[in-house]
């Protein structure tokens, strides 16, 4: 599809500029007085911002400015620290390779981000589409950082009936060719912020879109059906039982997981692996962190995960002394939350002292 600046779509990059420096959100990693922002505080923000909304992250984000002020403060923090204060935000390896991307940024960029796409893919967490969102926001580069309001957006201006993930390739084409060379970066948080508070995947406000006039979407009357997806496949059950223990000093027994998978290097609660099948009275036994008299706790610990749904019996011990082992530890339960544990853990805790 050729688009020449005389089609209505050819027109899309002026108008929604215009919009933009009228009605963009105001966010904290943002500029609107035409400088550029950090490109730690922009990359900060897209490492926050996938999987995750804006009102969720922005907290986050502020927490981690005040402790870590830039790459280097970052870089310089203990693993366990982090981990502490992304509590909460879930997907656990980005917390990970946040810190891994800030200790190669610090020590072997001397502290200063690559304004290309080719360099910054090379570091640990950073895809193509955040790639694109640093090179197009922090340095005003023409890039195409395709995300669901980008695709939607996209879509819908070109009435692209092909369902998603099919139609990507096509509507990064025709995303890239708008794109304009002036103020590109204010033009991607543009479609952004049009995608997340306008052109929303359900109900649509059209009569109030700055782009009204050029959707074709909206001229066939398909705002509500584009962008089509293919049928979501039911997922997957995955089971296991976690043994909550705790020690006549209020303390709750952890362990460290491995240094891969889900939850890589994090502290867990003890228990079975993850099968799709309910554990059998010898993986029940294998797992066990200490002998006890375990009592089972009624109801089910449910968490949904990207791929897979997770579903956790849980049992518990009260014991009267501390246990020493290998690769266990002692936390107070008072204090529990400032124990950099995943969601899923606090879950079963809570389920647990029911």
């Amino acid at each position: 599809m050729k688009i020449k600046i005389s089609d209505p779509i050819g027109k899309v990059p002026e108008k929604l500029l215009n919009w933009y420096d009228k009605h963009g959100r105001t966010l904290p990693w943002r500029l609107k007085d035409g400088s550029r922002p950090d490109p730690y505080k922009v990359w900060l923000s897209e490492i926050m911002l996938q999987q995750t909304q804006v009102v969720t992250a922005t907290p986050y984000f502020e927490k981690f400015l005040t402790l870590w002020p830039c790459v280097t403060k970052l870089a310089e923090a203990d693993l366990d620290d982090i981990f502490v204060e992304w509590a909460g935000l879930g997907y656990y390896a980005r917390a990970r390779n946040l810190h891994k991307c800030a200790k190669i940024i610090a020590t072997s960029l001397d502290g200063v981000f690559p304004d290309n796409e080719l360099e910054l893919v090379k570091l640990p967490g950073i895809g193509a589409y955040t790639a694109a969102a640093i090179v197009a926001i922090a340095f005003d580069f023409k890039a195409t950082p395709m995300d669901g309001n980008f695709d939607r957006v996209m879509a819908r201006l070109h009435a692209i009936e092909t369902p998603l993930p099919t139609a990507k390739p096509v509507l990064k084409e025709l995303a890239t060719k708008i794109t304009p060379d002036l103020r590109p970066g204010d033009y991607v948080q543009a479609v952004m912020d049009l995608g997340a508070t306008i052109c929303t995947p359900r109900n649509p406000q059209c009569i109030s879109c700055p782009v009204n006039a050029c959707c074709l979407s909206l001229k066939k009357g398909q705002t509500t059906i584009i962008p089509k997806k293919k049928a979501k496949q039911r997922k997957p059950v995955r089971y296991g039982m976690a043994f909550l223990c705790i020690n006549d000093k209020k303390e709750v027994l952890l362990r460290r997981r491995p240094n891969s998978g889900l939850f890589s290097g994090m502290m867990e609660i003890p228990g079975t692996p993850w099968t799709d099948c309910l554990p059998d009275s010898l993986q029940i036994e294998a797992s066990k962190p200490t002998i006890a008299t375990w009592s089972d706790i009624q109801g089910t610990v449910f968490h949904f995960f990207t791929h897979f749904k997770l579903e956790i019996k849980v049992v518990r011990a009260d014991i009267k002394k501390s246990i020493k082992s290998n690769g266990l530890s002692w936390h107070p339960l008072e204090s529990i939350d400032k124990a950099g544990l995943p969601s899923l853990m606090l879950k079963i805790i809570k389920h647990g002292l029911q």
